[in-house]
């Protein structure tokens, strides 16, 4: 096997926002530079893998508002949850950081003014959608009115969804403020301005000199050779952000500092390990620079960023890896469908490693759309894993502990043993490449080579003659020796079955581990490395995610025009267990209309309910009140949460009035 020599490499990924939690199409990116970084490390090469959640901007300001807590707190919170579905997912991201850190804070100031030194910053005044309810500065994605081309109504300020026009805020008709429902009106503002098209001709090369895709690269010359605008940097307060140097209330747009929060999460990791991060990010850096990110911020990433760090004395990524968008059963991520898959929801049903190796068979270098076929991925798991590669371990290993648990001396097979060694460099070249599917087809040829040696030769019927001895130990060392290297080759999609496999072969696996076999070796007992995905677990994930119907809503009017439900016995209504509830926490439901989360007492023990009132009760008017619970009603799953019962409300064309027991009721008490 050709050694390589050690290279110095530093991987990053798109960083989440922290304001809500992950999804599948996460896990794909996160999966894609996971396997590169953990295949680097085996390899022998220094590399270093940073993250952070991306914790600015106006839509992090108005949730943590909305919650009724401080940004930093929200943001804290949303991180702790990013850190555990990444760990449960094997990511093995070196130092998870945040953009709202003084690391952060350091580099975009000196980027900002080594800029401004530069005569890079323009300064001039601009008139912005304002909403005069809130005092603040409208978005394009807070504004909505009717469409001025087509006139649909309910359309954002920037495109229709019906006619796919495009347009200015200010040309929509009747427009509104999302946030508060006024009537946004126009104001001047000054706002501070990279001037990217200064560095049109470096961009032009840059983005031709193998660092993107071709295919990348192409549909980046649409900007350039449209001509490239000068990029608002700034926002006005009120911003949850860093201020502008000498520019009171003005703040970095968070797309200044996120792409430096690459930089802030090494620096901090360096400052902790004596890593030398000058090393890495000087302009003559010879060290590489790995980004990883979804089709949709490429401009961000492949004209932004690489101009800023140019003109501000920084080194510029050696590789930028595109990623298209997952899909789920051939279409687009859907709450409705159930689609739409949050990764804890996704952990609480399967193993990681499964989707971390479907993700792996479908991952290519080109920029294309990942589908997760739901069918194909109960099939592709359980034959390739569990049929495949651990079935020849399984086969294996009892035939060997039957004779003493001890490999043989003797390659039963030299010429397969080199066909499955031999393949080392041209999967190297796939990961590093970024060709994951063909590095999976090649492994699963292995095993299916493996499978067929061992079938053909049929140690158990060998077995049953005790002459045959030292023939079925050298027939299944082979097997055994052929299952190492396959799993040596997998390690980086699949740490923790491989984890297990070292365990049960004794040994720890990097890539040299395919250039020699083990002779003389004791094995451990074998135990089952991975089990089969069970069609059912998938079919409750799917259920667990699907969106619930819109609550009904309650009847209005007078009783005559309400017709009355079927008739029902006594002892029917008797199986109802109604109890006095005491409502100890309440807060709305991130993206839902009607509903409240409430919490309650009932007496030693609390409940979380969902109900659609919140048109008519402010979440803090609640808290503190007795209420009546519909205690035994079977515990609904709604895509927000568990849901564990239901209060009790009445509702008329004026609003809706949560019922609640007399004064001197206690939580708990059951109502009779």
């Amino acid at each position: 096997m050709t050694a390589t020599a050690a290279r110095k490499i530093l991987v990053t990924n798109a960083l989440p926002y922290a304001n809500a939690a992950l999804h599948l199409g996460h896990i794909l990116e996160y999966t894609q530079s996971d396997i590169f970084v953990r295949f680097q490390k085996m390899r022998g090469h220094e590399c270093y893998y940073m993250s952070a959640d991306d914790a600015h901007g106006t839509a992090i300001m108005l949730r943590a508002d909305e919650r009724g807590v401080s940004p930093e707190q929200h943001i804290a919170e949303m991180k702790a949850i990013h850190q555990a579905d990444f760990v449960d997912f094997h990511i093995g991201v070196d130092n998870y950081h945040s953009t709202h850190s003084e690391e952060n804070r350091e580099f975009a100031e000196l980027i900002y003014q080594r800029l401004h030194a530069a005569g890079y910053i323009a300064e001039r005044e601009i008139t912005q959608a304002y909403d005069p309810d809130k005092g603040l500065f409208l978005a394009d994605r807070y504004i909505k009115g009717s469409c001025p081309k087509c006139r649909a109504p309910g359309q954002y300020g920037d495109n229709c969804e019906v006619c796919s026009a495009t347009y200015a805020a200010t040309d929509l008709i009747d427009p509104v403020s999302v946030l508060s429902g006024a009537v946004p009106v126009e104001k001047a503002s000054t706002h501070f301005f990279f001037k990217l098209p200064a560095f049109a001709d470096f961009l032009k090369q840059w983005t031709r000199s193998g660092t993107i895709a071709d295919e990348v690269a192409n549909k980046l010359a649409e900007w350039l050779d449209s001509g490239l605008q000068e990029w608002d940097i700034s926002r006005d307060a009120p911003y949850f952000g860093f201020e502008i140097p000498n520019a009171p209330g003005k703040y970095f747009y968070v797309w200044l500092d996120a792409p430096i929060g690459y930089m802030a999460a090494f620096k901090n990791f360096c400052d902790r390990t004596g890593v030398d991060f000058e090393e890495y990010w000087r302009a003559d850096s010879q060290a590489e620079l790995h980004h990883f990110i979804g089709k949709d911020i490429v401009n961000f990433h492949a004209l932004f960023w690489p101009a800023m760090l140019d003109a501000s004395g920084f080194r510029t990524p050696t590789k930028v890896a595109v990623h298209g968008f997952v899909t789920v059963d051939g279409q687009k991520m859907s709450k409705s469908r159930g689609t739409f898959i949050n990764a804890r929801s996704y952990l609480d049903h399967l193993d990681p490693e499964y989707l971390r190796y479907y993700y792996a068979a479908k991952l290519t270098a080109r920029v294309e759309d990942v589908d997760l076929n739901l069918e194909d991925f109960v099939q592709k798991v359980n034959s390739d894993l569990v049929g495949k590669v651990v079935n020849i371990a399984s086969r294996c290993a009892k035939f060997i502990h039957l004779h003493g648990g001890q490999l043989s001396a003797n390659l039963a097979e030299p010429e397969l043993w080199q066909r499955a060694s031999g393949a080392a460099e041209r999967i190297a070249d796939h990961y590093e490449t970024l060709n994951y599917s063909k590095a999976m087809r090649e492994i699963m040829a292995l095993a299916d080579q493996a499978n067929e040696y061992i079938a053909a030769r049929e140690p158990w019927k060998l077995n049953k003659d005790p002459a045959n001895a030292a023939a079925v130990v050298d027939i299944c060392s082979m097997g055994i020796n052929l299952f190492r290297v396959i799993a040596t080759y997998l390690k980086p999609v699949l740490p923790q079955m491989v984890a297990r496999a070292e365990q049960f072969l004794g040994d720890t696996l990097n890539w040299q581990s395919a250039s020699a076999p083990l002779h003389n070796h004791r094995i451990a007992e074998f135990v089952p490395l991975m089990q089969r995905v069970d069609p059912a677990a998938v079919a409750a994930m799917v259920a667990a995610n699907a969106a619930p119907a819109e609550p009904a809503a309650l009847p209005s009017g007078p009783l005559a025009d309400q017709p009355l439900a079927a008739e029902i016995g006594f002892d029917e209504f008797m199986k109802v267990d109604l109890r006095v509830a005491k409502i100890v926490a309440a807060q709305a439901v991130e993206g839902a209309d009607k509903l409240l989360q409430l919490t309650l007492d009932i007496g030693g023990e609390q409940r979380n309910v969902f109900s659609g009132i919140k048109s008519s009760y402010a979440p803090e008017q609640l808290v503190g009140r007795l209420t009546v619970l519909v205690a035994n009603l079977a515990p609904r799953k709604m895509r927000f949460g568990l849901s564990e019962g239901m209060v009790l409300a009445a509702g008329d064309d004026h609003g809706i009035y949560l019922l609640a027991p007399d004064s001197g009721a206690e939580p708990g008490q059951r109502i009779t």
